[in-house]
């Protein structure tokens, strides 16, 4: 988690400067998606339990199932797709004032699938999260 602050924040920051060859929250936000996702895809499945909104206020056993249902899916998508072998950003859109972004992102399956999935987002703290 602490790899991922370190990569977004110096992006943050150029957003909150109002560079306007930075990126964009929504650009962020979808990113920052993208990233948890390779996580889950990589087994890092503590990392992406942790790029969810209050994680850290969660009792340790309620993570711990989060984290085994994050091992089940990937276990699932293996079983029936032949893995996740991609995720793609397709688009996202952005509301700064309610520190809220939507994210559409692709996952391309093994068995040349294709599917489309929602991810809602949150900032806080200058760090998208998802919902």
């Amino acid at each position: 988690m602490k790899k991922l602050l370190l990569l977004f924040l110096p992006l943050s920051l150029l957003v909150a400067c109002g560079e306007s060859t930075g990126p964009d929250a929504s650009e962020l936000a979808a990113q920052s998606a993208k990233v948890y996702y390779e996580q889950l895809l990589q087994g890092d499945y503590a990392s992406f339990v942790d790029g969810t909104y209050r994680t850290d206020s969660i009792p340790k056993s309620y993570r711990e199932q989060l984290i085994a249902n994050a091992k089940m899916f990937v276990r699932q998508q293996n079983d029936e797709h032949h893995g996740i072998k991609e995720v793609r950003v397709i688009r996202a859109t952005a509301d700064t004032a309610r520190h809220v972004a939507t994210v559409f992102l692709g996952f391309v399956y093994g068995d040349s699938l294709n599917e489309q999935v929602v991810v809602p987002m949150v900032e806080r703290g200058g760090v998208w999260y998802m919902r």
